[in-house]
């Protein structure tokens, strides 16, 4: 494991304050120090890197080439060590709750995006992380602790020490590019895809998801022609987009969708599965029963009941 070197990240901050001010002198006031170590800590940096940063004139300071190219992740750096001295206060004087938060792309687009403005509403003091996840990865991160709560497709299976609360049921529709022939029919059958390049998500990420697919085009008595197998729905839409072939998502995703990309909904009344949120039952986490109630409130889905294993 490396060491953190606390002399550059001091160098770094050195550099972004000289950068910005385009001057030693206002830098090193801005700092707090004189201008001779200020000075003196860039050369060392300089060294370190093998690089010039700066350009000194009678006009002023100026970034070299060099110091152009690294200012952008300088900053990006210093921003970061900004937001983890916020948090690591934060934590520290007990001010802030944290809910990490894992979810299909699907989720993402609505779902979501409520849930956290009722966080931020009643908890203005929680801190929500979200990351975009498959729906085979949230097991294994809940009960490892990595999530706090997973927004996924659910198919009816239960886990050991998981909690499922089913929020809405999601139905197909083939995405095509706009000018496809198909693209401007109401409804599309499943017969009518037996003779079109396919993109799907690959079985390895979403099983269900694909044995779905096939089982439905085996039904109408063709196997699908899949061109490309992908990591996502988003990538699926991000091919139908550049002309790549046809693809069999949830109707959801029509909010993913470019411009020159449309969806229409499947003739045959064929629900995907259910969007579901899950988390790990024996959390101590006090966010996750609150965000979870207010879920069960605005669920299509108001029949619903948890499923548990404990």
């Amino acid at each position: 494991m490396s060491t953190i070197n606390f002399r550059l990240m001091k160098q770094l901050w050195m550099f972004l304050a000289v950068a910005e001010e385009e001057h030693f002198g206002r830098a090193a006031k801005r700092l707090g120090m004189s201008q001779p170590p200020l000075t003196e800590q860039i050369k060392v940096l300089e060294n370190s890197l093998k690089i010039k940063l700066f350009e000194r004139s009678r006009r002023g300071t100026k970034l070299t080439p060099a110091g152009k190219a690294i200012y952008p992740e300088v900053q990006k750096f210093v921003d970061h060590m900004a937001s983890l001295e916020k948090v690591v206060f934060e934590v520290a004087n007990g001010q802030s709750d944290f809910l990490h938060i894992g979810a299909v792309s699907t989720a993402m687009l609505d779902i979501v995006p409520s849930m956290l403005d009722f966080i931020k509403q009643d908890f203005p003091d929680a801190t929500p992380f979200v990351k975009e996840i498959d729906s085979v990865e949230a097991t294994g991160d809940l009960l490892s602790g990595k999530l706090d709560m997973a927004f996924i497709r659910w198919q009816g299976e239960v886990n050991e020490g998981i909690s499922i609360r089913p929020l809405v049921e999601d139905s197909l529709a083939v995405a095509l590019p706009k000018e496809h022939p198909l693209a401007h029919k109401t409804k599309i059958s499943v017969s009518e895809l037996s003779n079109q390049a396919l993109i799907a998500t690959s079985r390895s990420i979403s099983p269900a998801y694909f044995d779905l697919i096939t089982s439905s085009c085996n039904a109408h008595g063709f196997s699908p022609r899949i061109l490309h197998e992908v990591r996502s729905i988003t990538a699926q839409i991000a091919y139908v987009s550049c002309g790549q072939g046809v693809s069999i998502v949830p109707f959801s995703a029509s909010k993913l969708a470019p411009e020159n990309v449309t969806l229409v909904p499947l003739e045959e009344s064929i629900v995907l599965t259910t969007v579901a949120v899950a988390w790990n039952t024996h959390s101590p986490n006090t966010l996750v029963k609150a965000a979870v109630d207010w879920l069960a409130g605005h669920s299509t889905l108001t029949d619903s009941v948890n499923v548990s294993l404990s």
